[in-house]
């Protein structure tokens, strides 16, 4: 369940008649707790609650009920029981359905509410269901319920109206989505005349069996298209006639609306009737595209993270700076007159903008800033310098488009009113402006120096309709030209495997005659070279983007960054990786980065950001190092002196080599023969999880005595049938001839061997290395080294190699990916002395010593950082002190140091090589 779905949960249970001994077993339920939960607490078999009437849920509720009356000293009960403390209870609640009452024992706040008002702080709780934005959706739970309400609007009016859910029609349930919300949010801020002026029409003049409310609707919406010189010859009813002129921006066209059941009037009304001044432009966008949007609706109320975000794009690209010039500026006015007038000439542009998320809050923000300044100065009633069209955006999709400067226009009513007063406000509200500001179409086939010159230009397409109106390369006037340029945003990512033909098209187009090799790179690398492109033809531009952290990682840096830091663009600012958005720890969204670029200035303070730290950098390369300007690109062959670490077979069986240890215990013993054939089979997954495998190693000799056990035969055959089906030629004619075979097969480690995973959790502290004896074949999910010296362990298990290759080699998922070519060949060690080689052998020692003191713990359970050994994690801390040692002659305070250091030391190497 989302929080919009649990706040209509909560909302319905507040309804019913209360039950005391359903009250505690609904509540969870509300709280998406699955029925097998909920039925091992009424059944006692995980309720441990010591109170009468309660309920316990571990590490999350211990819940009563009472009789009338008894709620403070329940809920004292509650916060004394032992039970509480040792289940680690997070809440406490107690009801008596009259009053109620509850504590979250982590921070102290309490909720003290009529039981029926509850509803109201659902998201003080919603931890219980794993969503963890509270503080962001208790600020703004009118965004969620509204959300809500328009939700079950909108999907009503879709079953109703099937024609208008068809493609063709898309565009125009949206724009009546819009044109609603517009209303509920003017007749609840004195924009209309009057209370309620839209809703209680509707209510009033529509007939209750609903037959005409569509048009009610529509002679409203035709009456906010007609300018009051018109109206008298425009026939329109007169209960329309009390709506002001809105021009048509926003009314004109077509006023179709779709038909209303009872059920969905009923919606409609419950709608209006919510408290619309409340509306909170910053997210209400993101929550209402996912109202419309079908693969997003899953998501609504999952937006509350994003805001926070969002600052640290925009602090450091620019609002820390104003912020600081402000504080600079002090009392004197011909300062703060120069801020003024200097941020009435910033231009912000989101070449992604969705529903215009960053455009509202670095207008709010700018807005406020400007405010304290009009304060300073002694002329808090003047009218804002800072034009609404100064804030551009681009969105490839129709609807967030239009919802993006539906949210403006609220954001700057809002921020009229705040910092102008109500009445100010409305004298400058209506009529709206036709300009249009942001574009619909496909940000990386348009040509943004034509969208945002850099100097003054001429409105040369004009909207008439702010949703029909043609919207491609609009270009509207700059009110001040010649400013500073911020360009932000959150492109779509698209990793390799997810780009469409479209996507491939754009980045075919944008790469071609730039790059050699393009195949890896995220398509929000996209906007990056745009962006850059934009920097180096226009002065005072600066660009901020979100990522995904695979940007700074692996192969696509040496394929994406040369294009982006060509000529005099360098990266002037970093936040590290962070959790993005999605607010339920169940769909924790994707690690980001946000990267900022601008052409090149010796004198800018260049910072990286690595949670609450801020770091100032001399340069920042684009691995996010404050270091030289470096790429790091595969080595056929270590460029230290490591062993060859060698990647493993590949079967191409279809898994018809590969044997359980009973599979092949059972064959050996019909068949003693082909003990001799049968060796260790190891992948990632084998020697993480402690699985055993075996596989056949056929020579030539006996094939044919094989081919006489049917079950084997039966294996042979299935293979050559896979080959002869693959689309690779080799496979279809040279392999299918040889199923006895693997389609490559490494050499086999003479004596004990170093394996290390192809893929590793990036929980783990260090990177699991290990040992194998032979007979034992490695899959191609692993690599290995044959006959390695035990030191060369000791390096492959160290924080500094797995700092190494969490930030060259890029990552699955979130999981740390291993490359031999990148990650090991290109590791930086040192030249080590044989004094260094003992004390490194000693430590891998003492690791495998104290791993096999806790057999048969796998891998997995010994390296859950959670469940780690003490004497597993102080003989990594030893083998870590002793490396690092070798380094710097200390410990390394964290990875940034530890990165910084073997950045300095590969440029050095590569460029040896190179000259060499």
């Amino acid at each position: 369940m989302n929080p919009v779905e649990i706040s209509e949960a909560v909302s319905d249970l507040a309804l019913e008649p209360f039950d005391p001994a359903e009250f505690p077993f609904q509540f969870l339920a509300a709280f998406d707790n699955k029925p097998t939960t909920i039925q091992r607490l009424r059944a006692g078999n995980s309720n441990t609650s010591d109170i009468q009437g309660g309920v316990l849920q571990a590490k999350n509720i211990h819940l009563a009920t009472c009789a009338p009356g008894e709620v403070d000293a329940t809920l004292k009960a509650l916060r004394d029981s032992p039970k509480t403390a040792k289940a680690k209870a997070q809440f406490i609640l107690a009801t008596d359905g009259e009053t109620f009452q509850a504590e979250d024992l982590s921070d102290g706040e309490t909720v003290s509410c009529a039981y029926k008002d509850f509803p109201e702080h659902f998201g003080f709780f919603l931890p219980l269901a794993g969503i963890t934005t509270v503080p962001q959706i208790r600020e703004n739970a009118f965004d969620v319920k509204a959300t809500g309400r328009l939700n079950k609007l909108y999907l009503q009016l879709l079953r109703e109206n099937p024609d208008w859910a068809k493609a063709e029609r898309q565009h125009d349930m949206n724009h009546f989505m819009a044109r609603l919300i517009f209303c509920f949010f003017a007749e609840d801020t004195d924009i209309f005349p009057g209370k309620s002026l839209f809703t209680g029409t509707v209510e009033t003049m529509s007939a209750r069996d609903s037959s005409d409310t569509h048009a009610v609707i529509g002679e409203i919406f035709r009456a906010m298209d007609t300018a009051h010189p018109k109206r008298d010859g425009a026939g329109l009813p007169v209960y329309s006639t009390k709506f002001p002129y809105v021009n048509g921006q926003l009314f004109s066209g077509s006023t179709d609306v779709p038909t209303f059941s009872k059920v969905a009037r009923t919606y409609l009304l419950h709608v209006g009737n919510l408290p619309w001044q409340k509306i909170n432009p910053d997210i209400f966008g993101s929550m209402i595209q996912a109202v419309t949007d079908e693969a997003e609706r899953g998501s609504l109320g999952m937006h509350y993270t994003s805001v926070p975000n969002i600052l640290k794009v925009l602090n450091p690209l620019f609002l820390d700076d104003l912020r600081a010039k402000l504080e600079e500026a002090g009392d004197n006015g011909r300062k703060l007159l120069n801020l003024r007038t200097r941020m009435a000439r910033i231009r912000v542009f989101d070449p992604a903008c969705g529903s215009g998320n960053f455009l509202v809050i670095a207008y709010k923000e700018m807005r406020a800033i400007e405010a304290q300044i009009n304060a300073k100065r002694g002329e808090p009633d003047r009218r804002s310098g800072i034009p609404l069209t100064n804030l551009r955006g681009i969105e490839l999709r129709e609807f967030p488009a239009e919802i993006a400067r539906l949210a403006l226009i609220i954001a700057e009513y809002q921020c009229d009113v705040l910092y102008r007063g109500q009445r100010e406000a409305l004298v400058d509200f209506l009529p709206l402006s036709s300009e249009n500001w942001i574009t619909c179409d496909n940000a990386l086939r348009l040509d943004w120096l034509s969208l945002w010159p850099p100097e003054r230009t001429g409105v040369k397409i004009t909207a008439d309709d702010l949703f029909q109106s043609p919207l491609k390369q609009a270009e509207i006037d700059f009110e001040n030209e010649a400013g500073e340029t911020y360009i932000c945003g959150n492109p779509p990512y698209l990793g390799k495997g997810k780009k469409g033909v479209d996507h491939q098209a754009d980045m075919d187009r944008l790469f071609s005659g730039r790059a050699s090799k393009w195949g890896y790179v995220d398509y929000v690398g996209c906007w990056f070279v745009k962006a850059a492109d934009y920097c180096r033809a226009v002065p005072h531009t600066s660009v901020a983007l979100v990522a995904t952290n695979s940007v700074c990682q692996g192969r696509q840096v040496p394929q994406l960054w040369p294009v982006v830091l060509a000529a005099g663009v360098k990266i002037s600012f970093a936040h590290l990786s962070f959790r993005w958005a999605n607010s339920a720890l169940r769909n924790a969204g994707v690690s980001c980065v946000i990267i900022g670029i601008s052409s090149s200035d010796s004198s800018v303070e260049r910072q990286i950001f690595d949670g609450r730290t801020v770091r100032v950098a001399s340069n920042i390369n684009c691995y996010l190092i404050d270091g030289d300007d470096v790429y790091v690109e595969s080595e056929s062959s270590a460029i230290s002196r490591l062993p060859k670490l060698i990647t493993g077979s590949v079967p191409n069986d279809g898994g018809n080599l590969i044997f359980s240890v009973e599979e092949a215990s059972s064959l050996i013993s019909l068949n003693p023969e082909t003990s001799d054939l049968f060796h260790r089979f190891v992948g990632s997954d084998d020697f993480i999880n402690g699985v055993e495998r075996r596989c056949l190693v056929i020579p030539g000799s006996a094939v044919a005595g094989l081919y006489q056990i049917p079950s084997v035969a039966e294996r042979l055959e299935t293979v050559r049938k896979i080959r002869l089906q693959s689309p690779k030629k080799e496979a279809r004619e040279k392999l299918s001839l040889i199923p006895h075979r693997f389609q490559h097969l490494a050499e086999l480690p003479r004596r004990s061997c170093i394996v290390i995973p192809s893929v590793s959790s990036e929980v783990r502290e260090w990177f699991p290395v290990g040992f194998l004896n032979p007979p034992t074949v490695v899959s191609n999910l692993a690599f290995y080294m044959n006959d390695a010296p035990l030191w060369a362990f000791s390096v492959a298990s160290s924080k500094l190699h797995l700092a190494w290759l969490g930030t060259v080699c890029g990552k699955l998922e979130t999981r740390y990916r291993y490359s031999n070519t990148l990650g090991w060949n290109t590791f930086p060690l040192p030249n080590i002395t044989e004094q260094n080689r003992i004390d490194l052998s000693r430590c891998a020692e003492d690791i495998m010593l104290a791993r096999e003191s806790h057999f048969p713990s796998t891998i997995a359970e010994l390296y859950d950082p959670k469940e780690m050994p003490d004497d597993v994690r102080r003989a990594h801390e030893a083998n870590d002190e002793v490396l690092e040692r070798i380094y710097i002659g200390r410990r390394f305070k964290n990875d940034t140091e530890r990165l910084e250091k073997l950045f300095e030391l590969y440029t050095k190497m590569a460029g040896k090589k190179a000259a060499a």
